[in-house]
């Protein structure tokens, strides 16, 4: 066992942290790192937000109508980046906008990587991950990524 996996693997033990070690490759897995780096998909959802799937292209004419009503917002999250992942917890502790005020849609960019490159081109913003697109009468009104997203920049559109 390296000198690393071993300090490690001490300070976990220490902690009661629940670790897997891999001996072939030498990757492990710590219970601590889960929520901070692992998608909403793949744990419990806990988050306070009623997300609609983005999943395919069609909807995105379906927000672009329902955005003369109502404006839409598109969190475009990478499920494998823990600065995405820092940046969606941030946001969904923080939100706290009535249902009735916005449309909330999810993008997996993953899962769904040539439908993140249609929603650039559709609404003319370059790509970001993590990114925030907010649309009105079918534009983006606001568009923001990495650590500057905030409810605050987004109330401020609205």
């Amino acid at each position: 066992m390296s000198y690393q996996i071993y300090i490690v693997k001490t300070f976990c033990l220490l902690c009661k942290l629940s670790l897997n070690l891999q001996s072939k490759d030498k990757t492990f897995e710590m219970g601590l790192f889960d929520n901070l780096f692992k998608s909403t998909a793949e744990g419990v959802n806990i988050s306070k937000i009623n997300w609609v799937a983005l999943t395919n292209e069609a909807q995105l004419n379906e927000i672009i109508t329902l955005s003369a009503s109502k404006p839409v917002l598109i969190f475009k999250h990478s499920t494998s980046c823990g600065i995405s992942r820092m940046a969606l917890k941030s946001f969904e502790r923080d939100f706290d906008l009535p249902e009735t005020k916005i449309e909330l849609y999810f993008l997996d960019l993953l899962r769904y990587r040539n439908l993140s490159n249609a929603v650039a081109a559709k609404f003319g913003v370059s790509h970001q991950s993590p990114q925030v697109l907010v649309i009105k009468n079918g534009e983006v009104i606001y568009d923001d990524s990495h650590y500057s997203i905030t409810i605050e920049a987004i109330k401020k559109v609205l």
